[in-house]
């Protein structure tokens, strides 16, 4: 009697043991709620990869372009690169000490000293761009590159104290995954420096250094000691904003993206060119509207300055992300 008493939980057991458990298929861009907009970046993404589909575009045309600054990461109070700059001068003067006595002389690095955000921002692109021609430069490419990775591992966010490459959009991650998953090339095109992104990116986004392109200084190929070396001089040679990025796109892709991602009016002549694709293709801003979880802002702000583009984007039915209603995470966990 025992025995038969036993045989269902052994054959049980001998089912369980035998039964192949099939795990669930991820869920695509996750993060993003299931509304109209998700669907129409998954609707799009389907017909252009899908072969026979009446909007099938071939892989090597298949692709997408991204901004960094507040549509990748955030960018708020003020673009993460200044930071890095900042931090870059109080490490300089601190090392020369006659330098950091000539630098209190002159008003953009006594605020840069002092970390006064205000007064740089007042200073304009003039100032800023002094600071970052000086802490950028007077380096090979190598050792500035080294300097970005020590500082992108340790230095963290003022207001949330993260990581500032845990400052990512979990749903940008999403989407990355998701175009990739689809034969999509991936670029970022944006008006921060491509050495500052470039030592990073491949990490944080899965996008090679070949991939990024940024605004630059001037280089120059040298030699020391016996060693070539390319130098970072303290000139600016491309601002790769506003009018700048279609004709970098251009220059180091040679065609039109189908799909465009920004953030600003920094990036509506992107999108403009992106639309003058003959193939099918599709442009979307993301508009900051989350004041709890991130910070809200548009046409007034200082940076991220979004007008033309949300009326542009009305007009030409372009799809303009709701960071507060389209996103159930912000950042990653």
């Amino acid at each position: 009697m025992l025995t038969v008493r036993l045989l269902p939980s052994l054959f049980l057991m001998l089912l369980l043991s035998t039964t192949q458990v099939i795990a669930a298929e991820p869920v695509a861009m996750a993060s993003w709620q299931d509304n109209a907009h998700s669907q129409r970046i998954k609707a799009f993404v389907k017909s252009v990869s899908t072969e026979g589909s009446t909007d099938f575009v071939a892989p090597a045309d298949r692709i997408a372009v991204f901004d960094n600054d507040g549509t990748l990461w955030a960018e708020q109070p003020v673009y993460f690169q200044l930071y890095f700059a900042l931090d870059q001068i109080k490490a300089m003067a601190k090392a020369d000490p006659l330098l950091a006595q000539k630098w209190k002389k002159s008003p953009v690095f006594t605020a840069a000293l002092s970390g006064d955000l205000k007064a740089i921002v007042g200073f304009g692109e003039k100032g800023l761009l002094e600071i970052v021609g000086t802490s950028h430069s007077g380096m090979t490419t190598d050792q500035f590159e080294q300097s970005v990775n020590d500082w992108v591992n340790t230095a963290r966010h003022p207001t949330t104290a993260k990581l500032f490459t845990k400052m990512v959009y979990q749903p940008m991650l999403e989407l990355l995954d998701h175009l990739r998953d689809n034969d999509f090339r991936i670029y970022i095109v944006s008006g921060g420096g491509i050495d500052f992104m470039r030592p990073w990116a491949e990490r944080v986004y899965g996008i090679p250094k070949e991939n990024v392109i940024g605004s630059r200084l001037s280089t120059k190929y040298d030699n020391v000691d016996g060693t070539p070396v390319i130098m970072k001089e303290p000139k600016l040679e491309f601002n790769d904003d506003k009018a700048g990025k279609p004709l970098a796109i251009h220059q180091f892709i040679g065609k039109r993206p189908i799909l465009a991602v920004g953030n600003s009016d920094g990036d509506l002549q992107m999108l403009e060119w992106t639309a003058t694709n003959t193939k099918p293709n599709m442009n979307v801003y993301i508009h900051h509207t989350d004041e709890i979880r991130e910070w809200a802002y548009d046409s007034d702000s200082h940076i991220g300055k979004l007008k033309q583009g949300l009326i542009d984007a009305k007009k030409k039915n372009w799809l303009v992300v709701d960071m507060k209603a389209d996103w159930l995470q912000v950042f990653p966990n």
